[in-house]
């Protein structure tokens, strides 16, 4: 069961951990959330819910920045300021992963969180048929590429470098951008949007209580597998074909790699929620659903806080609150 949380938030970093790869798979049509309950054979009211709820929430329905970023028209500013914003989630994130890890309830949650937080932090996964030994010359001998680090596999008997750190990929990123390291990843950096986003995920999605934590995880893999990826990818691509001779483009190949994976994690995700379902893990239905359209609401203030800021007006989570 703890494999849904993993599974949840993994994803989102897989987007932070690929930046830059060049040699990539193709893009692939993603799987809509309506045809996942069919694929993975949703039969608890439960579950059909939840998947309609997030289906129906307006970060889903409604994401107006990722709608105006398809169109290829953000300025490089504009771009600096998503990467920024990214890193800043990025870094924070490590905070939300090791408040799950502190509030398991069973040791094999413990230790499943701790693959999530090792592998952010560096430590590359190693394939079940591969010696340790060989992994570290392979990986080495490739400079920790991310487009060469593998996906699957465990930390168990991985191998450490401060290259394979997803936030320094990140910072390499930024870097073409000429964006600097002390630029990038600092709560300082961080819009009020984003530190309420960041701040949700290490209170919900870090949550002691079970149903909690299980209910923001399923919302945060079904909103990644929604659409947004297929914006962003589509906006890049026309950004990069307006870039002059001789520019360097924006990179692709983090897009396209985690757009191509998302759909069958959703689709695992909704089997680990019914077998949760199925143990009686979930003890509370209606802390469940609550924490889950409060995750996608922060996800949706998130996004909310990118588009006002690329309009140049001011936007304030706590003025929204009190309304």
């Amino acid at each position: 069961v703890t494999q849904l949380a993993l599974d949840g938030v993994y994803m989102l970093q897989l987007w932070l951990a690929t930046a830059g790869i060049s040699r990539t798979p193709p893009l692939r049509a993603r799987t809509p959330l309506a045809s996942i309950a069919e694929s993975a054979s949703v039969h608890s009211p439960l579950a059909s819910s939840a998947l309609t709820a997030v289906s129906s929430h307006p970060v889903v329905t409604r994401n107006e920045y990722c709608s105006w970023f398809a169109k290829g028209e953000a300025t490089d500013e504009q771009v600096k300021d998503l990467v920024v914003q990214f890193s800043v989630f990025s870094n924070l994130f490590l905070l939300a992963q090791l408040n799950k890890v502190i509030n398991s309830p069973t040791l094999e949650g413990a230790r499943e969180g701790k693959e999530i937080l090792a592998n952010e932090i560096g430590v590359v996964f190693k394939p079940k048929k591969q010696k340790t030994a060989e992994l570290a010359r392979e990986a080495a001998a490739k400079g920790f590429d991310p487009s060469v680090v593998g996906v699957t596999g465990s930390v168990e008997g991985g191998v450490f470098s401060h290259r394979a750190a997803h936030f320094e990929w990140l910072c390499d990123v930024g870097k073409d951008m000429g964006l600097s390291f002390d630029q990038l990843g600092k709560r300082r950096h961080g819009s009020e949007a984003t530190l309420h986003f960041c701040d949700a995920l290490y209170r919900i999605y870090g949550s002691e209580d079970l149903s909690t934590a299980l209910g923001a995880s399923f919302a945060i893999e079904h909103w990644a597998n929604a659409g947004f990826w297929d914006q962003l990818i589509e906006g890049f691509e026309l950004l990069n074909a307006k870039r002059p001779a001789g520019a360097k483009r924006y990179p692709m190949g983090f897009w396209r790699f985690h757009q191509a994976l998302e759909a069958q994690h959703a689709a695992h995700t909704m089997d680990e929620l019914e077998e949760a379902i199925e143990d009686g893990l979930i003890s509370d239905e209606v802390r469940f659903r609550q924490a889950a359209h409060e995750m996608l609401d922060a996800c949706s203030i998130f996004w909310e806080g990118l588009e006002a800021s690329r309009q140049g007006r001011p936007y304030s989570v706590t003025t929204l609150k009190a309304r």
